[in-house]
């Protein structure tokens, strides 16, 4: 089972709280932004050799089990 606190680190010292792989000061958005881009993920994990390839899928994983949530509006509502 996926545990976000065992790949996403939020503290209010390392880059004003945004959520960054654990271990890293690499934002999460990051990934996200380059994936958008049309970037392949070896690229990414290249230009950011302290994320582990296995950090990267973990939270993709969890982004698609959130975004495929039967209660996605919820999570959303929550979040925005």
């Amino acid at each position: 089972m996926l545990r976000v606190k065992d790949y996403i680190n939020i503290d209010k010292e390392i880059l004003s709280g945004n959520p960054v792989f654990r271990g890293t000061r690499v934002p999460i958005q990051t990934l996200f932004d380059h994936l958008e881009k049309g970037i392949p993920l070896d690229e990414f994990l290249d230009d950011f050799p302290s994320v582990k390839k296995d950090q990267a899928i973990a939270v993709i994983e969890m982004a698609s089990k959130l975004l495929s949530s039967k209660n996605i509006e919820q999570i959303y509502e929550t979040t925005a």
